[in-house]
This record gives C-alpha cells, sequence and structure tokens, in this order.
C-alpha cells in the first residue's frame, strides 16, 4: 500500500524475535539427564517483518495460532524487547520509553481484564484518572459519551463480577480509552459476545476510527475483520504473506463466485472450464464455484437457462474464511 510519509503512526522495520527453550524426552532418564544437560531449541517467532501504519488507519492482524500476531503486538506495546530490527509508534521506541508512550495507546484484550473484578467499573474508571492523569473536564466529557454511546450508563455502578461479558467489554473499551489514545490495540475484542453486543461494540470502534483513532485489530472472526478494516495484514510462520485493502484480499484468489442454482429441468453436467460444482444436491439443484475469468456469469446464465430452465439463483462472494485459510497454508 502506498502510505503518506507525513501520516505514519507506526514503522516496523525488519522486526525479529526468537525464542529460548528446551526439549527433553519423556522417560525418567531422559528428566534426570536434563538436570545436568538440556538439548536447546531456538524458535523464531519472527523472521523479519516489515510494515507502516498510517495514521487513522483500521487495520485488521491476522494469523494462525503460533504465526507471531501477539509478539508483534507485545513489542509494539513495550512489553517484549526485539531480537533484531527495529519499530517506532508516535515516534517513540516501545520498549525503550514506555513509560512515556504508553499515555498515548490503548489496549484492550478479550481474554485478560483491566477492571478490577470486585468493585464497579466507575471505580476502576477514577484509578485511571489517577494513573493517566487525566483533566476532570476532560475525563467527565470522555467517560459521558461514552457511556452514551455504549448504553452501559446505568451499570457502571454495578461490581464489575455481576456484569455480563457483553456489557464487561464495553466497560473494558472505555477504560482503555478514557485518556484519549491515538492508537488502539485490539486483540480478539468480541470473542465469545453475542450478536446484539457484538455489533455495538464494532460501531463504537468505527464511530472512534472516524475522530482519528488508529485501531490494530487482531482476530480469529473474520466478521469482525469484514466489519471492520480497511486494510489487511496476514501473517504466518514468523513472515508477512499478506499486506493490502481488503478488497484486494478478496480478489486474491481471482474473479470467483459461489452460486447456488435450482432449475425447473435436470441440470446439465456443468464441466465446462470455470465450473466446479462443490455440492450436487440433487437433480434439479446445485451450488458451484464459477472463476468468472474462463466462464462470464451471463454466458452462463443464458446457456443454463436455455438448457434446464433456472427456477431460483443466487450469487455470493468467495467467504473471507477460505481466501484466509488459503493464505494459511
Amino acid at each position: 500500500m502506498t502510505l503518506k510519509e507525513d501520516t505514519i503512526s507506526i514503522v516496523v522495520n525488519n522486526l525479529k524475535k526468537t525464542f529460548i527453550t528446551y526439549t527433553r524426552g519423556h522417560t525418567f532418564r531422559d528428566a534426570v539427564k536434563s538436570l545436568f544437560k538440556r538439548q536447546k531449541m531456538v524458535v523464531e517467532a519472527l523472521k523479519g517483518i516489515t510494515f507502516l501504519v498510517e495514521q487513522g488507519e483500521l487495520t485488521g492482524f491476522l494469523g494462525p495460532n503460533g504465526a507471531g500476531k501477539s509478539t508483534t503486538l507485545k513489542i509494539l506495546t513495550g512489553v517484549l524487547f526485539p531480537t533484531g530490527g527495529d519499530a517506532s509508534v508516535l515516534g517513540y521506541i516501545p520498549w525503550k520509553h514506555r513509560k512515556k508512550y504508553v499515555s498515548h495507546i490503548g489496549a484492550v484484550f478479550g481474554q485478560k481484564s483491566q477492571l478490577i473484578w470486585d468493585i464497579p467499573p466507575l471505580d476502576s474508571f477514577y484509578l485511571n484518572r489517577a494513573i493517566y492523569d487525566i483533566d476532570t473536564g476532560k475525563f467527565d466529557h470522555n467517560l459521558n459519551s461514552m457511556t452514551e454511546m455504549l448504553g452501559v450508563r446505568d451499570l457502571i455502578r454495578k461490581p464489575t463480577r455481576e456484569l455480563s461479558l457483553g456489557e464487561r467489554m464495553k466497560c473494558e473499551f472505555i477504560m482503555a480509552m478514557l485518556h484519549d489514545p491515538k492508537i488502539v490495540f485490539l486483540d480478539e475484542p468480541t470473542i465469545g459476545l453475542d450478536v446484539l453486543a457484538k455489533d455495538k461494540i464494532r460501531e463504537f470502534i468505527l464511530e472512534k476510527n472516524k475522530l482519528g483513532v488508529t485501531f490494530i485489530l487482531t482476530t480469529h472472526d473474520l466478521d469482525d475483520v469484514e466489519h471492520l478494516a480497511r486494510r489487511v495484514i496476514v501473517i504466518n510462520h514468523g513472515e508477512i504473506v499478506f499486506d493490502d485493502s481488503m478488497e484486494r484480499l478478496k480478489s486474491h484468489m481471482g474473479n470467483k463466485k459461489i452460486v447456488h442454482v435450482t432449475t425447473q429441468k435436470n441440470l446439465p453436467p456443468l464441466n465446462e472450464a470455470g465450473i466446479t460444482v462443490s455440492n450436487r444436491i440433487s437433480e434439479f439443484e446445485a451450488e458451484l464455484e464459477l472463476d468468472m475469468s474462463q466462464m462470464k456469469l451471463n454466458r452462463f446464465i443464458e446457456d443454463l437457462n436455455k438448457a434446464s430452465t433456472i427456477s431460483d439463483l443466487s450469487i455470493e462472494q468467495l467467504p473471507i474464511e477460505r481466501i484466509i485459510k488459503e493464505l494459511y497454508a
């Protein structure tokens, strides 16, 4: 992607991270032997990744388990030191300038809470106000606007443990954004949520993004990616395998469509170039994949209607899950 140099928020250049682990056998003898001599194993979590993120972007950062996503986010939030390469966020080196840097970022982790379990979220918010030294006027404005936006104004005085998962996650977003961070890192922010809670949180993220907040979204929920991300970075085995817009991702496997068709007469063989039958449901109904670089849609419909008389037809994009699986592979 082409980015403007003066609006770049995140610069990652040839970033590497290796971990040292030790292996041993499963027998008692192996266990005793490992007390004196352990076999070292080097794990390359990141193999020299490079990317830029522009201010105000909403980027999906995807990959299978063990691909290097969390390692990258931990380095960018200042939790881990890299083994090689460099990175800067908002002009700060995260692991060197952590105290100054953290006041400019926020983080929401679907499986880790920032809220204190036995007290109401409101008390946790006041704690964050003290930690970040947030101006009272700014704090009150942000709290009022976000509780209104997320519909939790009447819930923030209940103990956190009494809130549902969806209610708690909404409060997690408020907790992470009270100090007006310029960049927010999201790790599985909608995991386990129902449809209504997901929609509310997605609306909130999009609204904040319109105001210029940069979001980096790591998730296995591809619906989140389709609803939110305009750009997608896919990482696998510590290397970036795709970095472009959502539109380019969808066209990654060519100009293909999923066609579900029902006819009045028996279906023809459907064995021409560009047609792949994925499920022949009956003599009159089938689901197939149409490669429009080989078989034009108009011609396919015309020929099929002439041969079998179409009674119902639906045409869809390739599911994003399939495209991502191909990239992972």
